[in-house]
């Protein structure tokens, strides 16, 4: 099994078990990686064996050889553009991965080995981007396409800021427009009787989520104006309108908990919705910045 020297710059972790989902992981990962000029580092774990006679094709001696094929794998992706390393880790693969304290950003395919062929999200991915203390994302979908915008899911908690600072960047790396989305609640006609009284209630209030929405993006289009910013509202669920925008973009990034969620819980229920069905990866940011 092939390896690097480590570099000091922050690597982009991705996670493979040899399926078809965790080699899609590497080869976005390795993607990722060239445009951003970091190393990749891949990852498998394996069930330690302490037992197993020597030479024997062992859990390791297989791992190692999924390993193998990933670099191969990556190498291609990003047309040797990269610097690669490869490590076997035992133990559990959401251990494995959330013990890379080092990453810039973890990636997973949205399934893995064993589990019912009918769910959406492996268990593994779930468990990794609600509790990864680091970025992560989650590739599925359309993994290999190289046309459509960037889209952010922004609500205006403070994490808004790291979703915007983090959608912008990958727009920019990937010469692509940028949507940004935000949901807000309707306001209620007034009705007197079984007449709707004269009010302009919900166009104003439109208007008004979408200038505050604007006022928010303009410092990020100061710092990024090659980047093609589109701001968009919608009074319809966050999860609704960002899934059915995921069906023909690229990325779609959002923040790893917005309003109305447990303090203690690190994925809001728009971030699960999207990690079930989304048409394209989904990037899971942490923080500010």
């Amino acid at each position: 099994m092939e390896q690097t020297a480590i570099t000091t710059a922050r690597p982009i972790v991705a996670g493979t078990d040899g399926t078809a989902p965790g080699e899609a992981a590497v080869r976005w990962a390795a993607r990722e990686a060239a445009r951003r000029d970091v190393p990749l580092r891949i990852v498998s774990a394996y069930e330690a064996q302490p037992g197993a006679v020597p030479g024997a094709q062992d859990e390791r001696h297989l791992t190692e050889a999924v390993l193998d094929a990933a670099v191969v794998q990556a190498r291609a992706a990003a047309a040797f553009h990269i610097r690669v390393e490869a490590h076997a880790v035992p133990g559990d693969p959401v251990t494995a991965l959330l013990g890379q304290a080092d990453a810039a950003l973890l990636v997973v395919g949205n399934r893995g080995r064993g589990g019912f062929a009918s769910l959406l999200l492996g268990s593994v991915s779930q468990r990794v981007a609600t509790h990864a203390g680091v970025p992560v994302a989650v590739v599925r979908g359309r993994t290999e396409i190289a046309s459509g915008p960037v889209v952010a899911g922004v609500d205006d908690s403070p994490a808004a800021s790291g979703v915007l600072g983090a959608a912008f960047e990958a727009a920019a790396h990937r010469d692509a427009p940028l949507a940004i989305v935000r949901s807000y609640t309707s306001p209620v006609p007034l009705w007197v009787g079984d007449i709707p009284a004269a009010d302009n209630a919900v166009p104003r209030a439109h208007a008004e989520e979408l200038e505050r929405l604007e006022q928010e993006v303009a410092p990020w289009r100061d710092k990024f104006p090659e980047v093609d910013a589109e701001a968009v509202v919608s009074p319809d669920g966050a999860a609704a309108v960002l899934v059915a925008v995921s069906h023909s973009a690229r990325l779609v990034v959002v923040g790893s908990r917005g309003h109305g969620t447990v303090v203690n819980t690190l994925l809001g229920s728009t971030g699960l919705q999207l990690l079930h069905h989304a048409g394209c990866p989904v990037l899971v940011v942490r923080g500010s910045i």
